[in-house]
């Protein structure tokens, strides 16, 4: 169904059809993860390359990447906190699959909800946020769904297959793929 997944908030890319997975940045440096187990963050997850928790624990994330003198970054996603290497996001993830798919991000559409997808969103030629979205995506979207999570990106696919007009452009914006036309 999909010629590439971005998974691991751009970090990891996987080929479905090859069942092949690369990684586009180092995964964590094993002492990052101790001091971070050291000084009680919990919840903690581990990718192959993000490392998650949750507020307020970036406080304690970021003192670990400064004690260590690691070039790690934080990046949020509505309560969520995720440490990846400094460039990864899921922009830089979509356009390592797009480079394999000989694809232009300008040819693509991108949805989101939250602050983690403002590079994605800006990226491509067509960014679209969901209605619960943060009000700071919203205003980077070139289009808005009424609908909100999954419903919204299920309302927009209905809406590329021509069996949803609920999808609206934002007032006074025109999408960066039309704007040539």
């Amino acid at each position: 169904m999909f010629d590439r997944v971005v998974a691991e908030n751009g970090a990891v890319l996987y080929d479905p059809q090859r069942d092949a997975t690369g990684l586009l940045a180092q995964p964590p440096p094993r002492q990052f993860i101790a001091a971070l187990h050291d000084r009680g963050v919990n919840p903690l997850y581990l990718g192959q390359v993000v490392v998650a928790t949750v507020e307020p624990n970036e406080v304690m994330a970021l003192e670990v990447i400064r004690d260590l003198g690691l070039e790690l970054e934080i990046i949020f996603n509505k309560g969520s906190v995720m440490i990846l290497p400094t460039g990864i996001n899921k922009a830089s993830g979509l356009a390592a699959a797009l480079e394999e798919l000989e694809i232009l991000p300008m040819e693509t559409i991108a949805a989101g909800d939250a602050e983690n997808d403002h590079a994605l969103l800006t990226m491509t030629g067509c960014g679209v946020a969901v209605a619960n979205a943060l009000d700071s995506l919203k205003a980077d979207a070139d289009l808005l769904t009424s609908e909100p999570n999954g419903a919204g990106v299920r309302q927009l696919i209905d809406a590329l297959l021509g069996d949803n007009p609920r999808i609206r452009k934002r007032p006074g914006h025109v999408p960066a793929s039309l704007a040539s036309r």
